[in-house]
C-alpha cells in the first residue's frame, strides 16, 4: 500500500529558500526601476521640448510661423513616433531582461511632482503665450521641460545604481 507522504524541510533549508527568495525578488525590483536606454531618454526629452512650441502652434489666432494644419499635423507625427518607439523600447527592455519596465518602482516623492508639474509647465506656457504673444513663454518652456527630463532620467540612473 502506498502512503503519501509528505517531506518538509528542514528550518535551515526553508531559511535559505526565503532569502533566495528575496533575492530575486530584489534583483527583479532592481531590474524593473533600470532606466530607459540613453537613446530614449533623449527621444522623450526632445519630444517634450517640441511640446509647447507644437502646442503654441496649434492653438494660437492667429497663424503662428505656419499654417494651423501643418502644426496639428507635427503633432500628429511626433506623438506617433514617440509612442512608436516607446512601444519598440519597452519590448526591447521585456526581451532583454524578462521584466516589464515600470515607473511605479519609483519614489512617489519624485514622480508625483514630476507628473503634476510637468503638464502644467508644457499647458501653462502656451496658455501664456496665447494671452501675451510672446513666442519666448514657449522656448523656456521647452528648455525648462527637456531640463527636468535630463534631470528625472539621471536620478533614475542614480536610485537604479544605489539598489544594483
Amino acid at each position: 500500500m502506498e502512503t503519501d507522504e509528505v517531506i518538509r524541510p528542514t528550518p535551515q533549508q526553508a531559511r535559505a529558500t526565503l532569502a533566495e527568495l528575496e533575492r530575486v525578488q530584489a534583483s527583479t525590483a532592481a531590474l524593473s526601476a533600470t532606466p530607459w536606454p540613453r537613446w530614449f531618454a533623449t527621444v522623450l526629452t526632445l519630444y517634450i521640448a517640441a511640446i509647447p512650441p507644437v502646442y503654441g502652434g496649434m492653438t494660437t489666432s492667429p497663424q503662428w510661423l505656419l499654417p494651423k494644419p501643418a502644426w496639428s499635423i507635427i503633432m500628429v507625427l511626433a506623438t506617433a513616433g514617440y509612442l512608436a518607439l516607446f512601444a519598440f523600447a519597452t519590448a526591447t527592455w521585456r526581451k532583454k531582461t524578462g521584466v516589464a519596465l515600470r515607473l511605479d518602482v519609483l519614489p512617489k516623492r519624485a514622480t508625483l511632482p514630476l507628473a503634476i508639474g510637468l503638464p502644467a509647465l508644457l499647458i501653462g506656457a502656451v496658455a501664456a503665450f496665447r494671452g501675451t504673444g510672446q513666442p519666448a513663454w514657449l522656448f523656456a518652456a521647452s528648455g525648462i521641460g527637456a531640463a527636468v527630463s535630463i534631470a528625472f532620467h539621471r536620478a533614475f540612473v542614480r536610485l537604479h545604481r544605489k539598489t544594483a
